[in-house]
């Protein structure tokens, strides 16, 4: 029958790729070509996630510990969100997560966690203070007054 998924997975997967390529749909494996095509969908959302989270937890960082900015954390803010763009580039479907408040809100505890750890500050609001406008903005960085609010 060929290699088992659970024996070596990439030997499955060139198996199964070569039986779908060649017609043979009788002997593809079904349930676990589903559950990768799932996981596939579920690595870009984590990805994305990432992405946002480490965008805001150096935004958090620019804002809150002004003394420490510099071209660095500039340069990492930018790319962050270079990458957020890409992302959202390459997978429209990802922009539905910006305006999921369960998904945004989890994003948003680990970027205070990820700015906790990396500063030692206990300082951050439990709230995003910006708005998606302004976290994708190439031109926003945020000042040390934080009156801006979340515009959900």
């Amino acid at each position: 029958m060929g290699t088992a998924y659970k024996t070596d997975i990439v030997a499955w997967a060139n198996e199964q790729a070569a039986l779908l390529r060649s017609g043979q749909l009788a002997a593809i494996d079904i349930e676990h070509i589903a559950e990768e095509i799932e996981d596939v969908g579920k690595s870009e959302q984590r990805e994305f996630a990432s992405h946002m989270a480490g965008l805001l937890a150096h935004l958090l960082k620019w804002q809150f510990q002004p003394s420490h900015r510099g071209a660095s954390w500039e340069k990492t803010i930018k790319a962050k969100r270079m990458e957020i763009e890409y992302s959202l580039k390459e997978t429209p479907s990802l922009a539905t997560k910006l305006k999921d408040n369960g998904w945004f809100d989890v994003v948003w505890s680990k970027a205070v966690a990820q700015a906790v750890e990396e500063t030692g500050l206990d300082v951050f609001p439990d709230d995003c203070i910006w708005s998606i406008e302004q976290i994708r903005d190439p031109m926003f960085f945020p000042v040390s007054d934080s009156s801006s609010r979340r515009n959900s």
